[in-house]
């Protein structure tokens, strides 16, 4: 029996893996254009994410989504993919996924998920994001911080606080109950 259950973990956690790749593929391109960066549902997703998978799984499934838009499956904001987009002006805040779940989903399992830490977790991860994407998109834009920050960061700053704490209402529940199921532990 403990050889089947050690066998069985690492098929269950790669099927979380590919459960929320696919879901980063299906509803990443689902975009409100707005300027350079455009509104999405995908910090929303990364949230949810690191409640379900942690930061090592959920880091993944962000890297497996990344390199299928990098290879041109159109994964990305409006349909699109490719090199190009990922290397261009607002990859930054493509790759800056990745730093939003290793900081956030540090925070959140180094607190076991308690309810003040996942918030803070959440907020750390999307300062390190903008920070990221900002600095990446004022060198390839050789613009100003007060530009980057107009048009990559304040519009999407309220939207960001709602989809934490929807993620957070969400999150707790889904985790709950998948710990339940004996999905995760």
């Amino acid at each position: 029996m403990k050889e089947e259950s050690a066998t069985t973990f690492p098929i269950r956690q790669l099927c979380f893996i590919a459960l929320m790749s696919a879901v980063m593929c299906l509803l990443g391109p689902l975009a409100l254009p707005i300027g350079p960066v455009p509104i999405s549902l995908m910090t929303l997703i990364i949230y949810l994410s690191m409640y379900v998978l942690g930061m090592k799984m959920g880091t993944m499934s962000c890297m497996i989504y990344l390199l299928l838009g990098f290879a041109g499956v159109p994964v990305f904001a409006g349909y699109t993919g490719g090199a190009a987009k990922l290397l261009g002006p607002t990859g930054g805040y493509l790759v800056g996924y990745i730093c939003l779940t290793l900081v956030g989903g540090f925070v959140m399992e180094r607190f076991s998920y308690q309810r003040i830490w996942c918030i803070v977790g959440m907020v750390l991860g999307t300062a390190v994001l903008y920070a990221f994407g900002t600095v990446w998109f004022m060198v390839l834009m050789k613009c100003g911080l007060g530009y980057a920050l107009s048009a990559c960061v304040v519009p999407f700053l309220i939207g960001d606080l709602a989809k934490i704490v929807c993620a957070e209402l969400v999150g707790q529940e889904v985790r709950k109950r998948l710990r339940a199921a004996h999905f995760i532990d």
